[in-house]
């Protein structure tokens, strides 16, 4: 959860990049599985069946096409019949909304404290770069454990807790911008005719971050959804009766020699959904990195 990806934006005006983000493959097609798994997320609960339907009749049905659409269940039931494809479609709400929540959390807190590390440098700077250093010394999948356990399992305090653990990449990396940024001669400049710091703020370096920004929340999102897969994967995840990928692929795994399409489905959905994050921050590195384009 400590990795730090260095990157520059060319100083200045941004450059009319999003114009690029259609013309690279891995956005494209990540967007567009994304954009898949979020209407599954809002509309799979309310078209399908009741994910809270028990059906005895029907316990660990076998997915379509083994069991045939004649059930009912693209994606069979659970051990009390439950149709797994609205289980999995909920599952999807509870994880994507942990993960862009952290995300936005995280983002901010690093974004303001990367900001002002780099305003106010010096003695104030270094003190703000050790206390980061502290953050990644702790053993941080333990914190965030410690922290559920205390503050209770529901979605506030893991996207707290994950959090925690998040903004100081995006600290280091919005700093290390900003210090970039400062040296410019344009920075000079717009001190030269009485500019305003709020100013130059908003009308320069955070433009010329956005890029920074937007890449850092695209990381930080897949690596809070594994976080809570694993935690409720072992049972300390969010509370029931909700249930997010990582608590469906935990109940998979107690029927797996069983039932194994409930343990293959939300894995599926995990696995999935890293991989599409992982190659929209990797794609949009790419457009956002000025050497890519030389």
């Amino acid at each position: 959860m400590s990795s730090v990806i260095a990157l520059e934006v060319a100083p200045g005006p941004v450059a009319k990049k999003q114009f690029a983000f259609w013309r690279t493959p891995k956005v494209f097609w990540s967007c567009v599985f994304l954009g898949v798994v979020l209407l599954l997320a809002l509309l799979g609960p309310i078209l399908g069946p009741d994910p809270n339907a028990i059906s005895p009749q029907l316990p660990t049905a076998p997915p379509w096409p083994l069991a045939g659409y004649a059930a009912g269940h693209w994606f069979g039931t659970d051990d009390l019949g439950r149709d797994l494809l609205s289980r999995v479609a909920v599952g999807a709400r509870i994880s994507l909304l942990i993960g862009f929540a952290t995300a936005v959390v995280a983002v901010l807190i690093g974004t303001l404290y990367g900001t002002f590390s780099a305003l106010f440098e010096g003695k104030a700077d270094t003190v703000m770069m050790r206390l980061i250093d502290i953050i990644y010394s702790l053993p941080s999948l333990m914190i965030v454990i410690l922290f559920s356990v205390f503050m209770g399992r529901g979605i506030p305090s893991l996207v707290l807790a994950l959090s925690l653990f998040s903004w100081p990449d995006t600290a280091r990396i919005i700093r290390g911008q900003i210090l970039s940024l400062k040296r410019e001669e344009f920075v000079e400049a717009f001190y030269s005719i009485g500019g305003r710091l709020d100013r130059l703020i908003l009308k320069h370096f955070i433009p010329n971050t956005a890029g920074l920004i937007i890449l850092t929340a695209t990381i930080t999102v897949p690596r809070a959804i594994l976080t809570e897969s694993t935690l409720s994967f072992i049972g300390l995840g969010v509370e029931p009766p909700l249930s997010s990928w990582g608590t469906l692929a935990g109940e998979g795994w107690q029927l797996v020699r069983v039932a194994p399409h409930m343990l293959f489905f939300p894995a599926l959905m995990i696995f999935s959904t890293m991989i599409a994050l992982n190659l929209l921050g990797d794609g949009l590195r790419e457009i956002f990195d000025p050497k890519k384009h030389h």
